[in-house]
């Protein structure tokens, strides 16, 4: 949304925005959207008639945007017309597409290893991120914003402060973290952030995680499409294939809906393995009757 055609409606859009108590990142992510559809439209959104509407989606199909972001644009759009521009009526011509469900990459716990052992230096720093991510299931954000006032000795618990949705939770902190995280501390002596940046004032940004560990997987020759996410994807599948209760894996990760958590029965390969074939006992059951 540009100053253009609409520099008050711009300024609702926004205090609209924090009202609803978005996060900034997400706040930015509505505004490129808003952008692109009056950019389209080639005047202020507020009088987009139906057929435009449907013209941007049509648009946006032709070009090959994705189902996912097709759909979130929908999303801003909806929420623009519903709170900043209320038009109830736009809503009804608003067609979300059924993005294709893909399952998660996960590593091996084998794999896991070579990637925590080649995590780069100098010092523990990435080691210990990359092992809370593992060990905790917690997003690269959640990794990078963790202070060291969140690590709970006493009672052996992470506190993930505002995480995804703005929920904050809490997840295990297993003895062998614990004793990694006293040696980073003893080593690197944060202050505030757990990992702090560059300068110290600032969290280390999820783009030098994301970095740091491309480079681990390149060292440890993971040929997987991987990235700190697949930590969390692994942690979820390792614990679902060791016995642990989805509905207790759903709060871990801070799913709102157990259906989302489902995924991961798709790719517990273990467990699949552990089921015996139906074929295998008809075949024990012609041997005992033979």
């Amino acid at each position: 949304m540009t100053d253009q055609y609409m520099p008050k409606l711009r300024r609702r859009f926004l205090e609209d925005m924090r009202i609803k108590g978005l996060q900034p990142k997400t706040q930015t992510m509505y505004l490129r959207a808003m952008r692109d559809f009056t950019r389209f439209l080639g005047h202020s959104p507020d009088t987009a008639t139906p057929e435009e509407l449907r013209a941007f989606q049509l648009d946006m199909k032709e070009r090959g945007v994705g189902a996912p972001t097709f759909n979130n644009r929908l999303t801003v759009l909806s929420f623009f017309f519903a709170t900043t521009c209320p038009r109830p009526e736009m809503k009804r011509h608003m067609r979300y597409q059924r993005a294709a469900k893909k399952i998660p990459v996960v590593l091996s716990a084998e794999e896991v290893i070579r990637i925590l052992e080649a995590a780069p230096g100098p010092g523990l720093r990435y080691r210990a991120a990359f092992s809370v991510a593992y060990g905790g299931g917690l997003r690269a954000s959640e990794v990078t914003h963790l202070k060291i006032g969140d690590i709970d000795s006493d009672r052996m618990l992470i506190r993930v402060d505002q995480g995804k949705g703005r929920k904050d939770r809490h997840v295990m902190l297993s003895p062998s973290l614990l004793e990694l995280l006293r040696d980073y501390y003893r080593e690197a002596r944060p202050a505030g952030w757990l990992f702090p940046g560059r300068n110290r004032i600032d969290p280390i940004s999820t783009r030098q995680f994301n970095r740091a560990f491309g480079v681990a997987c390149d060292f440890a020759e993971i040929k997987k499409q991987a990235s700190p996410h697949t930590l969390r994807h692994s942690f979820a599948t390792h614990l679902l294939e060791g016995g642990t209760d989805i509905r207790v894996i759903q709060v871990l990760l801070g799913h709102a809906k157990l259906e989302t958590t489902t995924i991961y029965t798709k790719v517990a390969t273990k467990t699949i393995q552990d089921v015996t074939s139906p074929l295998d006992l008809l075949a024990n059951r012609a041997g005992e009757t033979g």
